[in-house]
């Protein structure tokens, strides 16, 4: 199981060039609007040093981590929600991600055209915000139409859907994204994909003088993300751009000569993941150690289930290690003699780092 983040952002704010270093995927980067017409896919490995650990261990033939996968759609502009610039193309790949990184411009360079001839974070901000809330608007106020006439008569399923319609409706008419309401709105109106009520995470892109993130443009990304309770990150997509054409030892000798602990990429893929609240479970053998990911809370089974659907439907039992345990003794057999493998049954909820194996019978 993975998740998908859509990057959506103004057309030259650097969306492809952060994408490119994320996949190496290459999509085109160039210095007009719309060089990305069909959104572009690519699966990004999820760097765990528990992993690493893990397989350091092990020494397993394979390490496969967990993956997640980005979606760089193009660049959105003033009036996309009526249809400017491709824009409702555009807005129908937004609805079928899980979360949003809305990345912000925070560099000058003068071969790079602004959209808007000029540097204001808080303006491209507000653009896409109101094309996404525009967008959404759209699509609500056509269902409250429906539903007034169906309510009319004595369907009382059609008058609670109405309620939830028109709540949602108020609030983008008084500018607020739908993910400010609460999960029982939400939820009622959970057919309509509302764009503006997935997560979201402001991404400041920077110059290269500005790694750490603190010049004015930045500190007001991050300040508007504050703001909203949305989830920030800096990263810098010309630097990024150069990590990822290095191999892994050149990646760290890069990173370390930086004074940089992870790289900008990593930092995004991580805050992704967290906002979307997913968690990270592990199987450990000889033939593979590799990652799983699984939504916070979920039980036994339905982690069994991420690997195979059989495992679920005869689900028997999990046998588990905490990770830190494994680590401290250093093999599953260590656990066992000192009683740490615990066999867990159908109720156990998953926790960040098990180490699990799965009986089934199907």
């Amino acid at each position: 199981m993975g998740f998908n983040c859509g990057i959506v952002g103004l057309p030259n704010v650097g969306k492809s060039t952060i994408f490119n270093a994320m996949t190496a995927a290459k999509a085109e980067a160039s210095n007009y609007p719309f060089c990305t017409i069909e959104p572009n896919v690519g699966m990004v490995p999820l760097r765990d040093i528990r992993l690493k650990k893990l397989a350091e261990l092990i020494n397993p033939q394979k390490v496969l981590p967990t993956s997640v996968e980005f979606v760089d759609i193009a660049g959105l502009v003033k009036g996309a929600s009526s249809g400017e610039g491709l824009g409702n193309q555009f807005l129908g790949h937004i609805r079928a991600v899980d979360t949003v990184a809305h990345i912000v411009r925070c560099f000058e360079d003068p071969d790079i055209t602004h959209v808007s001839g000029t540097l204001d974070p808080l303006n491209d901000i507000e653009v896409i915000s109101t094309e996404l809330m525009l967008a959404d608007l759209d699509s609500v106020s056509k269902r409250v139409k429906k539903y007034e006439k169906l309510a009319k008569g004595a369907d009382k399923e059609a008058a609670k859907l109405l309620g939830f319609y028109k709540e949602v409706e108020a609030c983008l008419e008084d500018g607020k994204a739908a993910r400010t309401l609460s999960a029982e709105t939400l939820e009622g109106v959970s057919d309509l994909n509302l764009i503006t009520a997935k997560p979201v995470l402001y991404v400041a892109n920077v110059g290269e003088d500005d790694l750490d993130a603190t010049s004015k443009e930045a500190k007001l990304v991050a300040e508007a993300a504050h703001a909203e309770g949305a989830a920030f990150v800096s990263i810098c997509g010309k630097v990024e751009s150069e990590i990822a054409e290095l191999d892994e030892e050149e990646r760290l000798e890069f990173l370390a000569d930086m004074g940089i602990t992870e790289a900008g990429l990593d930092k995004l893929a991580h805050s992704a993941y967290s906002l979307l609240g997913l968690i990270t479970y592990f199987t450990a053998g000889e033939k593979e150690v590799r990652a799983w990911t699984v939504r916070d809370g979920a039980s036994a089974p339905e982690a069994a289930g991420v690997i195979h659907t059989d495992f679920e439907k005869g689900f028997i039992r999990a046998e588990t290690i905490a990770y830190a345990d494994f680590v401290a003794c250093g093999s599953e057999a260590a656990c066992k003699e000192k009683g740490l493998l615990r066999v867990e049954g159908k109720d156990y909820i998953v926790k960040d780092g098990d180490v699990m194996h799965f009986r089934f019978n199907v």
